[in-house]
């Protein structure tokens, strides 16, 4: 099974959903760290409770944005983590953090990529006049929110909505399809071929869709 840390700035909402997986025996590895940059993060608490290791590399305490990451880089190589997973993970990381770390990193983002990439992606779909929205996760590349996408998961743009409302729904969608890609990536049944994430379960015209 895939050691798997886990990266989060704020409550970490996606993090219990993939620490409820794991403990149903469903995440296809192993949660092994969780790390944040915020010390105050209610992400840290979850990890605690649930008897997963972490550590907070707040860039107060480093002397520039490179030195924390290689403090970050150091403390996921000392886990071993062969997958690292982003839960609302507000910092971009960097190119030689990448290239550095040479395991899959995946992200999740509250849009139907490559639409609305960015910060603020619900507010811009509101904007735009969208009538389905969603979330997609997605391997990360040295682009913003510009990998691979593992799965998608759709969701209506009601009459009236907010921000706010749009939010809730997406993330409801969110803690379903994250910990199913992550099962899906942990025990290596997709394939990647260029832009195409191939899921080795399905049978070929099942791939079409996704």
């Amino acid at each position: 099974m895939k050691r798997i840390g886990v990266l989060a700035s704020g409550r970490g909402s996606n993090l219990q959903a993939l620490i409820d997986s794991w403990q149903q025996g469903k995440l296809g590895g192993e949660l092994v760290a969780v790390g944040s940059d915020q010390e105050g993060a209610f992400a840290l608490k979850r990890a605690q409770a649930a008897g997963i290791p972490f550590q907070v590399f707040p860039l107060s305490k480093y002397s520039s944005r490179r030195e924390q990451e290689k403090g970050l880089l150091a403390w996921l190589k000392e886990q071993n983590v062969e997958l690292l997973v982003l839960a609302g993970y507000m910092r971009i990381l960097s190119k030689e953090f990448l290239q550095e770390l040479k395991i899959p990193v995946l992200n999740i983002h509250p849009s139907l990529l490559p639409a609305f990439p960015g910060l603020a992606a619900q507010k811009q779909a509101l904007e735009y006049g969208v009538k389905v929205s969603g979330c997609t996760v997605h391997f990360v590349d040295e682009g913003l929110d510009s990998g691979p996408i593992i799965l998608q998961g759709a969701v209506p743009v009601l009459p009236g909505d907010t921000v706010e409302s749009l939010s809730e729904r997406i993330l409801q969608v969110e803690h379903q399809i994250y910990p199913e890609a992550v099962r899906l990536v942990a025990s290596e049944l997709v394939k990647v071929n260029g832009r195409q994430v191939i899921n080795l379960e399905k049978k070929p015209q099942d791939n079409l869709g996704e």
